[in-house]
């Protein structure tokens, strides 16, 4: 039986370099590599929220909005993904309906076409209006659960939990395993029950923390995900996440490839320049 191949969303502009080296890469190191990336062929890119906004404020002297025009503009052909927490939008505290009505607007009218959209604890009604503006705007409202384990999170409260999320609307939903906990086996058949009770496309994210992101983007490839996220090899492994390059192997024999390895190759000495020049540096 031929399985589907997933597409491939790539991290490396905001949670791979975030897990790595906290948000410290400045839009100036990503400008010159932009336009190689979009040739690749991604599903997305994930740009912007989680810490960037924070940091392009708080440590970088930039205007996360720029940042993202940049983006707009040198991405033709990749669509481009945010983190959004909900209520809390990129801040540390929950934000009336009116203001993240105007700050999805604005998102979109900036270039954001995917939104993550995540509540910590799951509660779905910190996610309900976000996922509403997203929708009102025509883009990508991806709902999320936030994987964790304990005698409560078994299949059944993830089950349920998916449904209630596509219930209210979700286009899109993402399994957020930000601690890297997910074991392969685990995977494959939460994968498969999902696909079995929801009718929306499902999206994997985990991290490479405790060594099991090979294994379990794998397992969930083989149990029909429809897209995994991936970062670019010389921002993966340890605290981020599975190399995209290595991902790519495990799906495709080299003949069949419709990936460019040697467009990967460059993009990857790219960042590790931009890598080893940030650690070089002070006060970032």
């Amino acid at each position: 039986m031929t399985i589907k191949k997933p597409t491939i969303t790539e991290v490396i502009l905001r949670d791979g370099q975030q897990s790595l080296i906290a948000t410290r890469m400045k839009t100036e190191d990503m400008i010159p590599i932009l336009k190689d990336m979009d040739k690749v062929g991604y599903s997305s890119v994930e740009v912007w929220g989680g810490a960037t906004y924070d940091c392009c404020l708080r440590y970088l002297d930039e205007n996360p909005w720029d940042r993202l025009k940049v983006f707009k503009k040198s991405f033709k052909n990749t669509k481009l993904q945010m983190l959004l927490r909900g209520k809390n939008l990129v801040g540390y505290r929950q934000f009336d309906d009116s203001v993240i009505e105007f700050f999805i607007q604005n998102s979109i009218k900036y270039g954001i076409n995917i939104f993550r959209i995540f509540d910590a604890l799951n509660d779905i009604n910190n996610i309900e209006s976000s996922i509403k503006f997203v929708k009102k705007g025509k883009e990508n409202a991806q709902g999320t659960i936030c994987y964790t384990t304990s005698p409560v999170h078994n299949e059944r409260y993830w089950i349920k939990l998916a449904k209630d999320i596509e219930d209210i609307g979700a286009t899109s939903l993402a399994i957020k395993d930000m601690a890297g906990l997910l074991r392969p086996r685990t995977c494959y058949e939460l994968v498969k029950k999902l696909k079995k009770n929801l009718n929306i496309p499902i999206h994997l994210h985990t991290h490479s923390t405790t060594g099991l992101s090979d294994a379990t983007n794998f397992k969930a490839y083989e149990a029909g995900i429809d897209n995994i996220d991936t970062s670019i090899s010389s921002f993966s492994n340890l605290y981020a996440h599975t190399a995209t390059e290595s991902f790519i192997s495990m799906m495709y024999s080299e003949e069949k490839n419709p990936f460019d390895m040697e467009l990967l190759t460059k993009i990857s000495v790219y960042f590790n320049e931009v890598k080893k020049n940030i650690r070089n540096m002070k006060g970032r």
